[in-house]
């Protein structure tokens, strides 16, 4: 087998004191074509571009524009103050009026010549944006709206503005049945208000302001604290708990509960079973519900029954987060004093996580709710102890856990807690209905009284003070009164 010749590109080396001489140079072989895209460039401005980031283009690719990108109407500009306080509806979906919102739009024309307005309008919606929809990247499954107002300013289309600040006031009646805002896991609502302004003249930019509405809810609490009773079978152990039904996000909420019952004479090993608390545990547990709508598109053709039927109108979405939870191991009375008078009492303080992200409690006709429920946890564990020697106590190694749920109300602050309806106009003290009625025979009686005005210019008495300011309604006697004090 032939052993392949040397390339004459080669660089071959020979000992110096070798005398084997030195081999024929084999045929000249050529060298193989490389491709223009393979072979490396030599040249400066090729080897300075290796030590830098290349950037890479994709002609084809549109990435489209970024919101800050966007570019606004120089001539023009949108701005807007909302005069009226916080929207809050007070009370429930059934019995509240809703709130009233108004406010001022300016549209602030720049240009010295002026700039003339095709059409100006703003509309607010409620849009439901579901985070889990019926078909995932589907925008009408994710997102609904529903359209409470809108306002056209401009009675006809074409109306040249002047330089300056226009004002366009503006409000609404937001029902009490609608929904407040609300940011969950599951779904989102907001309130959307949205001013446009397009111009007359053609390829003119439209003018636009875009805000969002903060809707809140405030339910009134009751006047006392909420009583509930609760009996732990087989066990005799029965606690009452008194707590705050209605809650708020910020600030705390006290409960005070009574154990009773945890103790017992068990007769046929004449000892005292009693029931000690270890642990208690208290939680406060949000659990959401929504049903996601299916649009027109994915809805199903004709459901045959009733659970199709159900899916025709939205996948039914729930979700349980906790929003404030903490574990006690002291700080409660006990006394085992006998069979028949040991209890347990405790009173602790409950309110929401510094950092947690909560929803109010919301039910809406769409089907989404929110609600919440505290819960206690309590371990017990069973001793024993001779009737009539408490302190030798011996452990069962009997234990329980002990569980409780009661319903809570979280809702926003009231503020003053009147609603718009409930407002009434100042009323200001020592003045009439009306004003003061006047009689013409009256009148006409005192055009026979002597005058009693006196003259601005008078000179000044004898105190230095000038008689001329007095009032000009002084009666007759006190001018007479004054008339003697100056003689004197």
């Amino acid at each position: 087998m032939d052993e392949p010749s040397p390339s004459p590109d080669a660089h071959t080396t020979s000992h110096p004191h070798s005398s084997a001489p030195a081999p024929a140079p084999a045929p000249a072989v050529g060298r193989i074509t490389e491709s223009p895209r393979l072979r490396p460039k030599l040249d400066g401005h090729d080897k300075d571009k290796d030590h830098h980031h290349h950037r890479l283009s994709f002609p084809g690719l549109h990435l489209g524009r970024s919101h800050k990108e966007q570019h606004s109407n120089p001539h023009a500009q949108i701005s807007w103050k909302i005069e009226s306080p916080p929207i809050i509806f007070h009370g429930d979906t059934e019995n509240s009026t809703g709130a009233l919102v108004s406010g001022q739009l300016y549209l602030d024309i720049k240009d010295d010549t002026g700039y003339e307005i095709d059409i100006f309008k703003a509309t607010l919606n409620i849009r439901v944006t579901q985070k889990k929809p019926f078909t995932v990247h589907c925008n009408e499954c994710t997102n609904q709206f529903t359209q409470i107002k809108e306002w056209k300013f401009l009675s006809h289309p074409g109306i040249p503005l002047h330089k300056g600040v226009h004002p366009f006031p503006f409000s609404v009646l937001l029902d009490g049945h609608l929904p407040a805002t609300l940011d969950s896991p599951l779904v989102n609502i907001s309130y959307e208000f949205k001013a446009e302004a397009f111009p007359v003249k053609a390829g003119s930019p439209p003018i636009k302001l875009e805000k969002v509405f903060d809707v809140k809810r405030s339910l009134p609490p009751p006047e006392l604290p909420h009583h509930s009773v609760r009996v732990f079978p087989p066990t005799n152990v029965k606690a009452s708990v008194h707590y705050q039904q209605v809650i708020h996000p910020i600030g705390t909420n006290n409960l005070t509960m009574r154990l009773d019952g945890i103790a017992r004479i068990n007769p046929g090993t004449s000892t005292v079973e009693y029931w000690k608390l270890k642990k208690l545990t208290w939680r406060l547990e949000e659990t959401l519900k929504t049903v996601a709508p299916a649009c027109d598109k994915h809805k199903p053709a004709s459901p045959p029954n009733a659970a199709e039927e159900q899916q025709k109108r939205g996948i039914a979405r729930t979700e349980t987060r906790i929003i404030g939870e903490k574990t006690l191991f002291s700080g409660w009375k006990s006394s085992y004093a006998g069979p028949t008078d040991s209890n347990v009492e405790l009173e602790l303080d409950y309110a929401l996580n510094k950092h947690a992200k909560y929803s109010c409690d919301l039910k809406s006709r769409d089907g989404t709710e929110v609600s919440h429920q505290l819960m206690l946890e309590m371990v017990v564990s069973q001793e024993c102890a001779p009737v009539g020697k408490p302190s030798l106590v011996t452990q069962t190694g009997v234990g329980r856990i002990l569980r409780m749920h009661f319903g809570t109300i979280l809702t926003e602050r009231g503020g003053i807690g009147i609603s718009w309806d409930n407002e009434a106009p100042p009323i200001y003290q020592d003045v009439p209905p009306s004003p003061p009625a006047y009689c013409e025979d009256l009148v006409g009686a005192m055009d026979g009284l002597p005058d009693v005005m006196e003259s601005l210019d008078a000179a000044p008495g004898p105190s230095g003070t000038a008689s001329g300011y007095a009032s000009g309604r002084s009666s007759g006697r006190n001018s007479a009164d004054g008339g003697s004090r100056s003689q004197s």
